[in-house]
């Protein structure tokens, strides 16, 4: 199995570096997108338009030879918009089922924020269970099954928040942020001529991500890590700052994130540093916090980060 790792690690470099030829700047949000992704989970990306949330998600979808699928959330949108509808035949005298965009392998929910809590809704049994019903009728989805929402946290005229249970099924939240001078200079010059997108291929077939994300199932993770990931989790239902605190859902989620980046990072083993690095961007989005902390102008991710000082990281032998 070592060997075979090690074979798939350098697949996810590869991939990695067809990634940063037309990302720029974007470390740390497409290592964590890919984290999300091998862990099969999903991502919601939260910042402002123009900074490159759609394009990691299409490049993403390009470098991986996966059938890639965009939905425009608007409040008009209807469910069958996105799960697909079924259609009288005449001709065959029955109803025939024409698919909707979540039928795709990567799915980017643009702007999901815009669209009404029912359709948002649709988007619940799809992430969570790999399938949809649409008449009745269950319809597994393709995997790999990955989707990136995004949502614009400046404007929030005509929006709908998403709900608690909504967000908890977003295995990572994340924001891009502008870039430095230097990199959206190195951007201009770039896309001076044709835009680099067009340029790049595959470098990782589906079936080759689907034995991946079945080799970070069997990464090893100790108990007293497992303690740790149960101790951070703990902090944040008795934190006076916080009025609700990360459920089971989290635990679980934390985990798979952990053994996804030790995956990333070529170990097949979970450290405490991976636990403690990746906290923050799972657990953030899974707090409500008191009316007082909001007055005060706290955030989750400021919670978090303290609560992760504060807890004491594991210490055995075979980690120092």
């Amino acid at each position: 199995m070592m060997q075979e790792t090690y074979v798939y690690n350098q697949r996810i470099g590869d991939v990695l570096d067809n990634i940063r030829r037309v990302m720029i700047g974007k470390e740390e949000a497409t290592t964590l997108s890919l984290v999300a992704l091998l862990a099969q989970g999903h991502v919601l990306l939260e910042d402002v338009p123009g900074v490159g949330k759609t394009m990691l998600v299409r490049t993403l979808a390009k470098s991986l030879d996966c059938d890639f699928r965009r939905i425009q959330f608007t409040p008009d949108l209807l469910p069958s918009d996105v799960t697909g509808i079924s259609i009288y035949n005449p001709k065959e005298l029955e109803f025939e089922f024409r698919g909707g965009p979540i039928l795709g392998n990567i799915i980017l929910a643009d702007e999901i924020n815009r669209t009404s809590p029912k359709t948002q809704s649709s988007l619940l049994e799809a992430m969570e269970e790999k399938n949809v019903t649409v008449d009745g009728n269950t319809i597994a989805l393709q995997q790999p099954f990955f989707v990136m929402a995004t949502q614009n946290p400046i404007e929030y005229e005509g929006t709908y928040p998403l709900p608690e249970a909504q967000l908890d099924r977003f295995i990572l939240k994340l924001k891009m942020g502008y870039p430095t001078f230097a990199e959206e200079l190195e951007m201009l010059e770039r896309t001076a001529g044709d835009h680099p997108i067009e340029s790049i291929g595959a470098v990782m077939s589906r079936e080759e991500l689907v034995h991946i994300q079945e080799e970070v199932k069997q990464v090893y993770i100790d108990k007293n890590v497992q303690h740790y990931i149960l101790n951070l989790v703990s902090s944040t239902r008795a934190n006076a700052a916080i009025y609700l605190g990360v459920s089971p859902r989290g635990s679980i989620a934390l985990m798979r994130a952990s053994k996804a980046y030790a995956y990333i990072h070529g170990r097949s083993y979970v450290i405490p540093d991976d636990v403690k690095y990746l906290a923050p961007y799972v657990l953030a989005h899974r707090v409500i916090l008191t009316s007082e902390a909001k007055y005060d102008g706290t955030t989750s991710e400021q919670i978090l980060e303290s609560i992760v000082k504060n807890v004491h990281i594991p210490i055995r032998k075979e980690f120092t």
